[in-house]
């Protein structure tokens, strides 16, 4: 488990309650604008864009550290950066703010760091006015210096500005008006400077090229763009060329050259053949940063393909492509055996000459190379050499820069980023291999295009104050500082008394509303430019306040926030912070004060929530603003996710459980591998946990539990790691070939996260068994070569298979074939026998050879046989097959058999005989002198004579008796006359048969069976059983029909098994774990009832009957009594095996009794109501009276409310109908319900019950039916 860390020591947790801003843009990784600069600071603050969590990412090696991330702006930053322009005092106010980036998974561009830096050091930015007051123009967006264009789009030239009044814009190009109503294709946007240039009517963009600048005015000043070169994209195609092969010597370097057309911009350069695939590239042979492809030494494996260079363009997407070079190796070695390339000696091994190396790419021993600062520095070192040299970098003096430095094009590359004064000096290349070493040194010179040291701000001053601008630049060399104003040089403008130019800074004294113009730093050399506008705005304006009224802002207990309170006013007003308002100024202690007005909280305890008060004064006057402060309990994980490793197929639970304020809406989502977790069908998120079932491959990576609020979140990180089955091994490749044995060498797949412990080496032959692999030999999971041994005769193939502990590889693809020459057998088949399947033949078979013990073409058999110990001659046949008949054989007699195996190279070695026999016929004798003596009442034993060995005609497998029931003892009684058998294997003399019937009579016979089947039957013999114990009673029922007695029933036993003498029942009274005396009874055995008299009313009986003959007492059976009303509601106890109540007389007699004297009942109320008294009649005869319904004013109803209620024994149920209690008897159950109705006149129409109103028979179709007497409430 890992906890992350993202709180940082400026890291705020705050929430403006207040509308959000519209949006926030993507951080990009290029120098900022100066608002940009200014509303990272914002958001630092705050803690909504933490580096560590925004940039730097999650750092696996860090365990158990916290981020408590704030998400929201503090203060009334929000609400500035709902608008795309934000203020901010006269010179100590907010500076301008675009969008706010969003976190960005992605390594922080370099200008975030000094941007952070430039926050925390509460620097000022740039001057902002608010819109409604009269300000000179500001540029806010403008096409990049260079501006390359697609010549099939428009042309799109941006210059966008702000001022009050609103400017208007012109252009120039070349240094000259540009006429835009003279061009009918040139249109400058509403509002805006844009030029778009429209080519759907026709015209050639490079007419357009050139230098642009735009200008935007008003009557306070000039605002300038820079100089905007246009310029168009061109793709050219490629000269047609015919190129002769390369023919070079196997060893020697080669340099094939690129050469592309010029583009704008330069194309990417790559190699591919002529059928598009791609040049592999290496140590050996690789492309050069000016794209000519260079080969250390030319092998002759690079003649299998030719190469083609590649330039593809970036507007037009477009890729051209080079004739291709075709090239012819020189060796001395023409075969190209794939077995050399691995070997330890490549070069001497194919006869190339060693060389030491030198240099293709730069030439001779030193160069030089100038770079512009903060740009990327490309060094490169190519060279030849037998065997391919090793390349390494040095700087003279120091170390190479270790966080800007890195290698490319396998080390033939340095490249240093962002590059600084400092990184200029001696670089130099070291190419060496086992022949010698040799180095260039390259110079390396560091120039710079101007940068600025002091940009120029918006002056903005009162009548009679003094100011200045300030333009401080560097570079090398040395940039030169140019004024102008509103466009124009300073030196032709008019004279200005309260101006001063003092080289790189103009003085400002005692201005005056005149004063008011927009001037131009322009600052340059050989490099570059750069240009800033900077205006001068006079104004007099009293304080006031930018922000809404009475913001509520929610902050993260013991975080850092920052509340903001936007102002301006001119002249500079002071702000002073109240809390609560009383007390004096806030600053100092857990207070700060910026120079911009914020005020921080270094750390925010419970004791600070309240009401804040900004106030802002100036001589003009003063405004204030209230912000009021709300204190959250952090969100904290107390049970985070564990790393953990889990078998594929099983399950894995995550844990995630979480503390936060109750007051603010926790949301808890899950990321995998920084990425948004898709909870698919695999998986269960649940509030506190995650669970993965069926764990794939896929499913490992790294999972975090983000749990969130409104103000808030924390992290906790866990590892999956996913034990797989090992991918398939690869790359095979067969060495050492010899006659009968071969080096198989693998490569190793990914054993993804369990070692491999094995590898099963797998072969398929393509002459008996094509498409079918067999098991060759096994190697333990630290080799990946093997020597294999073969069999003559083979076409191998092979593959490989990984194993390791949760299961095995997909085979790997198949090795090239590999035929050994072929030999006579050296075995013979296996598993021969010899058996009869007619009395007179005998089938002899065995297990055919397979393809590794053929040895050679035409495998056949040569199979021999004759009759055991009769020294006759041997006869034989040859058979292609597995088997072979031999007939007209006596029956059962031995043979010698022997089959050998042959091949086209000859015969395999002598086989050995093995003893097989003819076939069987049916036994001629049966067992004599089988006698019988009875063991017990189950039981009998048994004896007979064996019978003579030539009567047999066969193997005797065993004697077999056969015995059924005859009848039984008892009269009247039916028997089962089934026959039933008893085996005795073998040559026994003696057996016992069981599990007979007692008091029965029995037959019995005996036969002899061997393989064919049964023999003749002996003589019959008669036995008979004597009497045993019964079974046990059946259905035994104990019922209780009140307090005071206890009634039993049984049925006679099944099997009585002899004579019934009767039944012995012992009963005895418990109450929990006290137990009484306990009672015997004995019946006669035509009693099957008995009454108890109970004598305690609080106690369970339990009872246990048994019947018994003369031999003594059968199985017994156990009941207990019902339990008292006040322990369990059932009224009866039954065995297993009872008989549904439902069927039994008596219970339908007195079911029977009830429905008559129900149905007498309803009767007489129906006739009696009919007699008496009015009753209104329902307008809607589907809806019935409710028992709720109120009495007709008219005293229709005769009944009291006692009348309405249920009767005892029903209950209402949930939809108000009256439902019976599961004791009840319905009418219904006994067949005798259905539907019915009363007509108006109270005469009643079908049988007992009422049809219910349709809305409640479908939602109770499961409810038993009414009862008779509720449908009279439902008539009512």
């Amino acid at each position: 488990m890992r906890r992350l860390a993202a709180r940082g020591a400026a890291g705020d947790a705050g929430e403006v309650v207040a509308p959000a801003a519209d949006g926030w843009d993507s951080a990009q990784a290029r120098s900022p604008s100066p608002w940009r600069l200014i509303g990272l600071c914002a958001i630092w603050d705050t803690g909504v864009f933490l580096p560590s969590a925004a940039w730097n990412g999650v750092s696996s090696g860090v365990e158990r550290r916290r981020l408590n991330e704030a998400k929201k702006l503090s203060s009334v930053q929000e609400i500035q950066l709902k608008r795309f322009e934000v203020t901010r005092p006269r010179g100590l106010g907010n500076k301008e703010r675009g969008r706010v980036p969003r976190m960005a998974r992605q390594p922080a561009p370099p200008w975030v760091h000094a941007a952070f830096l430039f926050c925390l050091l509460g620097l000022g930015g740039a001057i902002e006015i608010p819109m409604d007051l009269t300000q000179p123009p500001t540029i806010t967006k403008q096409s990049v210096k260079d501006h390359i264009v697609d010549p099939r789009d428009n042309i799109l030239i941006e210059c966008e500005a702000k001022g009050n009044p609103a400017p208007s814009f012109h252009w120039t190009r070349n240094s000259r008006f540009f006429n835009i109503a003279k061009d009918p294709r040139v249109s400058m946007r509403r509002r805006s400077g844009t030029l778009v240039i429209d080519f759907r009517s026709g015209g050639r963009p490079e007419e357009y090229e050139g230098e642009y600048q735009c200008f935007a005015r008003n009557k306070f000043g000039t605002a300038l763009s820079n100089r905007i070169r246009l310029q168009v994209s061109k793709s050219p195609l490629w000269p047609k060329e015919n190129l002769d092969p390369v023919v070079v010597q196997e060893g020697a370097p080669l340099t094939l050259q690129c050469n592309p057309p010029p583009g704008l911009p330069s194309p990417v350069i790559f190699w591919m053949s002529s059928s598009m695939e791609p040049i592999a590239q290496d140590k050996r042979v690789s492309q050069g940063h000016n794209g000519d492809l260079y080969f250390s030494n030319v092998m002759l494996q690079d003649m299998q393909t030719d190469y083609s260079c590649n330039a593809r363009f970036h507007f037009t997407h477009t890729i051209q492509q080079k004739n291709p070079f075709t090239l012819k190796v020189l060796t001395n070695h023409p075969y190209n055996d794939s077995s050399l390339r691995n070997h330890p000696d490549m070069y001497s091994a194919r006869g190339v000459a060693e060389r030491t190396p030198s240099f293709m790419y730069p030439q001779g021993t030193a160069s030089s190379q100038m770079v512009l600062r903060g740009m990327d520095l490309l060094l490169e070192c190519i060279a030849s050499g037998v065997p391919t040299p090793d390349i390494a970098w040095y700087k003279k003096g120091g170390d190479l820069p270790s966080d800007k430095a890195k290698f490319e094009n396998f080390n033939k590359a340095l490249r240093i980023t962002n590059v600084s004064e400092e990184d200029s000096g001696e670089y130099f290349c070291l190419a060496s291999n086992k022949m010698g070493s040799i180095r260039h040194t390259i110079s390396v010179r560091v120039k710079a295009a101007p940068y600025w040291l002091d940009e120029p701000k918006n002056l903005i001053l009162a009548p009679g104050e003094d100011g200045r601008l300030v333009c401080r630049a560097n570079g090398n060399p040395k940039p030169t500082v140019q004024w102008m104003v509103n466009g124009e040089p300073l030196q032709s403008a008019p004279p200005n008394p309260n101006r001063e130019v003092a080289g790189d800074t103009i003085i400002f004294r005692d201005t005056q509303i005149s004063s008011r113009a927009v001037y131009q730093c322009n600052t340059s050399n050989e490099h570059g430019y750069l240009l800033a506008n900077a205006f001068v705005s006079v104004l007099d304006v009293p304080p006031r306040m930018l922000s809404p009224r009475n913001q509520l802002i929610r902050v993260i207990l013991y975080n850092r926030t920052r509340l903001d309170c936007p102002f301006f006013g001119s002249p500079i007003p002071t702000l002073r912070w109240f809390k609560n308002g009383q007390g004096s100024n806030l600053d100092g202690g857990n207070y700060h004060v910026y120079e911009n007005g914020s005020l921080e909280i270094k750390m925010i305890r419970k004791e600070d929530q309240g009401i804040y008060t900004c106030v802002a004064t100036n001589i003009l006057g003063k405004a204030e603003n209230q912000v009021r402060l709300e204190v959250k309990d952090p969100t904290r994980i107390y049970r985070m996710p564990e790393d953990q490793v889990a078998k594929r197929g099983t399950t894995v639970q995550l844990e995630c459980r979480v503390k936060h304020d109750p007051s603010l809406k926790l949301t808890v989502s899950w990321l995998k591998d920084d990425e948004p977790l898709y909870i698919g069908n695999r998986m269960k998120r649940e509030d506190d946990s995650l669970t993965i079932f069926g764990v794939a491959e896929r499913d490992q990576g790294s999972y975090t539990c983000v749990a969130s609020t409104e103000l808030d979140q924390d992290l906790a990180k866990a590892y999956l790691t996913v034990l797989g089955r090992p991918d398939r091994p690869r790359d095979l490749e067969l060495t050492d070939l010899a006659e009968r044995s071969v080096r198989l060498t693998w490569i190793p797949g990914d054993d993804n996260n369990s070692p491999i412990t094995d590898y099963v080496v797998q072969f398929e032959e393509d002459q008996f068994q094509p498409g079918v692999w067999h098991d060759h030999s096994k190697y333990p999971g630290s080799v990946n070569s093997a020597v294999l041994r073969l069999s003559p005769y083979v076409n191998y193939q092979f593959r490989v298979i990984a194993i390791n502990e949760v299961g095995s590889s997909h085979p790997s693809l198949p090795s090239e074939r590999y035929r050994t020459s072929g030999a006579p057998p050296e075995s013979n088949p296996g598993d021969v026998k010899g058996e009869g399947t007619r009395k007179n033949n005998m089938e002899i078979t065995w297990t055919p050879m397979n393809a590794t013990s053929a040895f050679g073409p035409n495998l056949r058999y040569i199979v021999k046989w004759r009759r055991r110990e009769t020294r006759e001659a041997w006869n034989n046949v040859t058979v292609w097959g597995s088997r072979y008949v031999v007939g007209q054989t006596p029956v059962y007699v031995p043979y010698e058999i022997r089959v050998q195996a042959e091949n086209d190279f000859g015969k395999g070695p002598e086989p050995e005989s093995v003893i097989g026999y003819s076939g069987e016929d049916y036994p001629r004798a049966a067992p004599t002198e089988v006698k019988v003596r009875v063991m017990n009442s189950t039981a009998i034993s048994l004896q007979w004579n064996r019978v003579y060995s030539d009567t047999v005609q066969g193997q005797l497998r065993e004697y077999r008796a056969y015995y059924w029931r005859e009848s039984s003892l008892l009269k009247n009684l039916w028997v089962s006359q089934k026959r039933q058998q008893a085996s005795f294997p073998g040559d026994r003399l003696r057996g016992v048969v069981s599990r007979l019937f007692p008091y029965s009579n029995y037959k019995l016979e005996m036969v002899v069976v061997n393989g064919r089947g049964d023999g003749p039957r002996s003589e019959t013999k008669e036995f008979t059983t004597p009497e045993g114990v019964p079974s046990a009673p059946r259905r035994f029922r104990v019922r209780q029909p009140n307090l005071e007695t206890i009634n039993l029933e049984w049925d006679h036993p099944e099997h009585p098994n002899g004579i019934m003498l009767g039944y012995t029942l012992k009963y005895v009274a418990f109450n929990g774990t006290k137990v009484g005396k306990q009672i015997v009874e004995n019946f006669s055995p035509n009693q099957t009832k008995f009454t108890v008299q109970r004598t305690d009313p609080v106690s369970r009986y339990r009872f246990t009957l048994s019947a018994r003959t003369q031999v003594g007492s059968g199985e017994a059976v156990t009941e207990e009594s019902p339990a008292p009303p006040n322990e369990a509601t059932p009224t009866a106890a039954y065995t297993n095996n009872q008989a549904d109540i439902a069927t039994q007389g008596w219970f339908i007699g007195l079911m029977c009794a009830i429905a008559l004297l129900v149905l007498i009942l309803l009767i007489v109320c129906f006739i009696k109501r009919s007699r008496g008294g009015k009753y209104p009649v329902r307008e809607k005869k589907d809806v019935p009276l409710g028992p709720e319904d109120p009495k007709e004013e008219d005293g229709s109803f005769d009944y009291s409310d006692e009348d309405n209620k249920p009767l005892q024994g029903s209950q209402t149920s949930l939809d108000g109908t009256i439902k019976q209690q599961e004791s009840d008897d319905s009418l219904v159950d006994y067949g005798e319900g259905g539907e019915g109705q009363f007509n108006e006149d109270g005469s009643f129409i079908g049988q007992y019950t009422v049809k219910k109103d349709k809305d409640e028979t479908e939602g109770n179709e499961s409810s038993e039916a009414t009862s008779p007497v509720n449908a009279i409430y439902s008539l009512a």
